[in-house]
């Protein structure tokens, strides 16, 4: 027993590494989606349109400033906590209108991975950035009540 909370205790110190790793991983998995929304834009809104999202050219200009600024404020860990809500509601919004309806199962297209996208910037909006960010360079990992 004594063993397992020495480990425990030793976790704590991987902490701001987990996060680093956590920030870099969601932001290189939303780089390529980014890409491709800004290499063509008429096409993201023409396909918006097609699965009815509302005000397609908006939303598809939305949804791609959206993950090119997630990129980047998740890469430096800037205003990580400030960031992480407007991608969850971004990944939502995917599973709803695209993936729900091919089931959980990634490799059907299905709503598992950004189901892990929305779970990993939970953990950061709780969290934050941990250490090796600018948010604590710049004191902003601070939860004030």
């Amino acid at each position: 027993m004594k063993k397992i909370q020495e480990i425990i205790n030793r976790s704590y110190k991987i902490q701001d590494f987990v996060l680093l790793a956590l920030r870099l991983v969601l932001a290189y998995g939303f780089f390529n989606p980014a890409m491709m929304k800004v290499k063509d834009i008429g096409s993201i809104a023409a396909w918006f349109k097609s699965i009815n999202i509302p005000l397609p050219l908006l939303n598809a200009y939305l949804a791609t400033g959206t993950e090119l600024l997630g990129v980047i404020m998740l890469t430096l860990g800037l205003l990580t906590r400030w960031i992480s809500i407007p991608l969850i509601i971004t990944m939502i919004v995917a599973i709803v209108t695209v993936h729900w309806e091919n089931g959980f199962d990634a490799g059907d297209n299905g709503f598992e991975i950004p189901l892990y996208y929305i779970l990993m910037l939970l953990a950061l909006l709780s969290f934050g950035a941990g250490k090796y960010s600018l948010d604590q360079l710049f004191k902003l990992n601070r939860i004030k009540n």
